[in-house]
């Protein structure tokens, strides 16, 4: 079976989201972006969700983690948590 790791931070807006997005891209780390930002109790660990298989996040998030390019930064991925910054650090 598939497994993916990734991170994220998961914030209210899209809007909000896009300009987090703009600091990662420019440099800041995505760690101390999650700490500071993400409203999910991941953000504590710099936004790490550890590995997981298909179907063990919402399908939005699978998509991404399963199909998207590693080591990018994608998003908003809009959810019914908010939106998401994400970042897939593995895939097996």
């Amino acid at each position: 079976m598939a497994t993916a790791t990734a991170r994220h931070i998961l914030v209210d807006s899209e809007e909000k989201c896009n300009q987090l997005k703009d600091e990662i891209v420019a440099g800041a780390d995505f760690a101390d972006v999650a700490k500071k930002n993400s409203s999910c109790p991941s953000g504590n660990n710099g936004g790490d969700l550890g590995s997981f298989g298909p179907g063990a996040m919402v399908p939005e998030f699978d998509e991404v983690c399963f199909n998207g390019e590693v080591g990018v930064v994608h998003g908003p991925v809009k959810t019914q948590f908010g939106y998401h910054l994400l970042e897939v650090t593995e895939r097996s």
